[in-house]
């Protein structure tokens, strides 16, 4: 039976990948924006820039996502633990 830290832990690893989801897909829609205006022809330099910059983001997004899996790890061998 799972305890009551465990469901919590679950809860929090849950809610958190949400919001990493979340903010992962807006990069993406933007750097979908930001290609189509570049292939149009608009302002292409202040595209690639703020490209350069989404790209930047996502980077720290991708490290920041690593870092919350090595930690959903840890959680799950506490709770493992918890439940010996």
């Amino acid at each position: 039976m799972a305890s009551a830290s465990s469901t919590s832990a679950r809860s929090l690893f849950v809610d958190s990948k949400l919001r990493l989801a979340d903010r992962v897909q807006v990069n993406v829609n933007n750097i979908a924006s930001v290609a189509r205006q570049i292939q149009r022809g608009s302002k292409s330099n202040e595209n690639l820039k703020k490209l350069q910059l989404i790209a930047a983001h996502l980077g720290y997004q991708h490290e920041s996502l690593l870092k919350s899996s090595l930690l959903v790890e840890e959680v799950k061998e506490q709770v493992r633990a918890m439940q010996r």
